[in-house]
């Protein structure tokens, strides 16, 4: 059995991603209250506010919130690609805990991928492991605003035989950002992921969503995700990357742009819990990994 199957292993994992948070829990207490008149409506606009569905790993919504939001994803191969036409399922959760009103512990890679090729190849085996912090640094209520840098570090702790656990680790520092205007939102993100040595791709991402309430029931949105490959890798011979699932190291890929448009919406079931749903296409060439994907997510907020 390969090592990086090993239940062990995922325990030990989840078990770092735990202490994480109960650490903060037991030392933050209660968050400050904030003693800005305007907190009310703060906190109003962001209430209505969604977390984006398409590219859960990389567009980091700029909004504090306690959450843990479990993913399903069912990703198509493109044909083209060098593995030729199949298909793979992600299953992930997602971990998010707001330790002052400003400041949040995030946990946003994680999970368990099975592949499967046309050509009757399955590879299997969990994802690297992605954790770290984000700050609101400019919350303005009056004018519907918020402005959040923040990073992850993707910890090498996955299978290889899904192209994870390579290199010496990854940071990915970001900077999101939404604008409300009532019922109607603009959220973006742009980040760049930076490996610690020369196996892995240094990509520059970015996301732009907009979405509309119409009724608690449904919000539709919209959104853009897109990668450049800064500087290759030199871990496989490959013309792409692999979006936000993947970091194949791709020797060949230095300056070329990736991007996806998605649609989809998310419902308000009760005032804690969303459910949200997104179909997500590639439009630029080289396709790559991708051909089009189905997201679905729960979003627990406490």
């Amino acid at each position: 059995m390969d090592k990086h199957y090993s239940p062990n292993r995922w325990l030990l994992t989840a078990s770092l991603a735990v202490s994480a948070i109960v650490s903060p829990l037991a030392q933050a207490g209660t968050p400050v209250a904030d003693k800005n008149p305007a907190t009310p409506l703060a906190a109003d606009w962001k209430d209505d506010t969604i977390s984006p569905v398409a590219n859960p790993m990389y567009d980091e919504d700029p909004i504090i919130r306690t959450e843990a939001r479990p993913i399903f994803a069912y990703h198509r191969i493109d044909p083209d690609f060098a593995t030729g036409k199949g298909e793979a399922e992600l299953y992930a959760l997602q971990l998010r805990y707001a330790i002052t009103d400003r400041l949040a512990f995030i946990a946003t890679e994680d999970g368990y991928m099975h592949i499967h090729l046309k050509n009757g190849t399955n590879l299997y085996g969990w994802m690297d492991t992605a954790a770290g912090l984000k700050y609101a640094l400019i919350d303005d209520a009056a004018d519907q605003f918020i402005l959040t840098p923040g990073f992850t570090f993707i910890i090498p702790t996955g299978s290889d035989h899904i192209f994870q656990g390579h290199g010496n680790g990854s940071w990915n520092p970001f900077v999101s950002a939404e604008k409300g205007f009532g019922d109607f939102h603009l959220q973006g993100n742009v980040g760049v992921r930076i490996p610690d040595d020369n196996t892995q791709s240094t990509i520059f991402h970015y996301s732009l969503m907009a979405d509309y309430k119409v009724c608690d029931l449904f919000i539709p949105f919209v959104a853009a995700n897109g990668f450049t490959v800064v500087q290759s890798g030199k871990a496989i011979g490959l013309n792409s990357e692999g979006y936000d699932v993947i970091d194949f190291g791709s020797s060949l890929a230095n300056g070329v742009s990736q991007m996806t448009v998605a649609g989809g919406f998310r419902s308000r079931l009760a005032k804690n819990v969303d459910f949200g749903v997104s179909y997500e296409v590639a439009v630029l060439k080289p396709y790559g990994l991708t051909q089009n994907r189905f997201t679905f997510d729960v979003s627990y907020r406490f």
